[in-house]
């Protein structure tokens, strides 16, 4: 363990491979990505495991070689805990932790973990150990390797399998009744969902730690939890927001990532059924990270998944803020980089000609946010009059005053 500013983290090594499949490149993004989410979860990572393999060692995920290289710093730096990049397979998990006699977590873990430590309501907490008891069903052998050390002996075999089967079937009969409590308030939620009358219905959507909540809050004028970590907010908020005269519900949803255990996407079905019955999406981007392109290919991909790719969408480029807009000098011939780049040249990049609408904003700041507002309000107004064309009245005033700062 190790203490920093007051609080304890567990030492820990990210371990990480390239393959044909996952150049350097890829992994040092993805390897920078469980770094936060290992601190997100409360550990320190002391140091980073790399190897080029052509695929995962069926065994040990990694090679022998370095296998061994990884037991030797665990033993001369007393570290805590071994993360995985990738899901590891029950036997992989034991034969590490038999190689190395330390705690082995791999990203599915890892993210299951931060996702129990953040579920507020009995709702998200359910959702969260659904996907923890089918996470860890067919893992459960690993449990016992206490018995192995036990050789021989009459009836020294049977308890230890009793005890296995015992355990799988409390664990089944956990998940089933995690389903049905699920299943139940699934239909509450859909009727609540129903009850919201005809009112267009938008919800916020993109990858973790994007700025979702932060918008949310601008928008709404309420207070959703915001923290500068991973998967903040797991419990779906909906709030009512008046835009000049025009009022719609907004949802705040949890944040994608990639490589998202598929347990989570099953377990937060009522969470991604908000997106799918949602009359517009607001997919916001952290365009300060440099990995948002990906950002943005995973999100649509999870879409995609779950069938509402052919949504309505307006695109949100935030944190416009984390850059230094200066000018360059007519006769600085050094290739533009994302810290000089204006508001104005945004503009003109790929990311405004999409086939959504775009705009680029600081929710932290309020940066550019009477466009945002504009566009938000054309696109949930062309929604509401298809629905109610006799209140179109109501907001001829804004074909008017199409200018002014709503």
């Amino acid at each position: 363990m190790l203490e920093q500013k007051g609080r304890i983290y567990e030492k820990t090594v990210l371990v990480g491979l390239i393959t044909y499949e996952q150049n350097e490149e890829k992994l040092t993004e993805y390897m920078d990505e469980l770094e936060f989410l290992a601190h997100t979860a409360g550990a320190s990572a002391e140091r980073r495991f790399v190897q080029k393999l052509s695929k995962p060692d069926p065994k040990t995920f990694v090679g022998k070689g370095k296998t061994e290289e990884i037991r030797e710093f665990i033993k001369n730096n007393r570290i805590d805990t071994v993360i995985f990049d990738d899901e590891l397979s029950p036997s992989q998990l034991k034969n590490l932790e038999r190689e190395l006699e330390a705690k082995i977590v791999d990203r599915t873990r890892l993210i299951l973990d931060i996702f129990a430590q953040r579920a507020q309501t009995s709702y998200a907490r359910a959702q969260v150990e659904l996907a923890q008891y089918e996470y860890l069903l067919p893992r459960l052998t690993r449990m016992w390797t206490h018995l192995e050390r036990q050789r021989g002996g009459i009836g020294m075999r049977g308890p230890g399998e009793t005890e296995i089967e015992t355990d799988r079937r409390i664990v089944r009969d956990r998940i089933s009744l995690l389903k049905g409590k699920l299943k139940t308030i699934d239909r509450q939620m859909t009727t609540q969902r129903n009850n919201r009358g005809k009112m267009v219905r938008v919800a916020l959507i993109g990858y973790t730690n994007v700025g979702k909540s932060t918008l949310m809050n601008a928008l709404s004028k309420s207070e959703v939890f915001v923290e500068n970590k991973l998967f903040a907010t797991l419990d779906t908020t909906v709030r009512k927001v008046v835009i000049g005269n025009l009022p719609f519900l907004l949802t705040d949803t949890v944040g994608f990532i990639r490589k998202l255990p598929t347990q989570l996407v099953e377990s937060f079905k009522s969470t991604l059924d908000e997106v799918r019955e949602a009359d517009l999406l607001i997919h916001v981007a952290d365009i300060s990270h440099e990995s948002f392109e990906d950002h943005i290919a995973s999100v649509n991909q999870i879409l995609q998944e779950i069938g509402a790719n052919k949504k309505p969408t307006l695109m949100v480029f935030n944190k416009i803020d984390d850059f230094s807009y200066e000018k360059k000098n007519e006769d600085d011939l050094t290739p533009m980089s994302r810290k000089n780049i204006s508001l104005a040249g945004w503009k003109k990049t790929w990311m405004s000609k999409s086939q959504n609408h775009t705009v680029f904003i600081s929710a932290l700041k309020k940066e550019n946010f009477s466009e945002c507002k504009k566009l938000l309000y054309e696109q949930v107004h062309k929604i509401h009059i298809s629905r109610f064309p006799y209140n179109d009245f109501l907001f001829e005033y804004y074909e008017e005053e199409k200018g002014t700062n709503l």
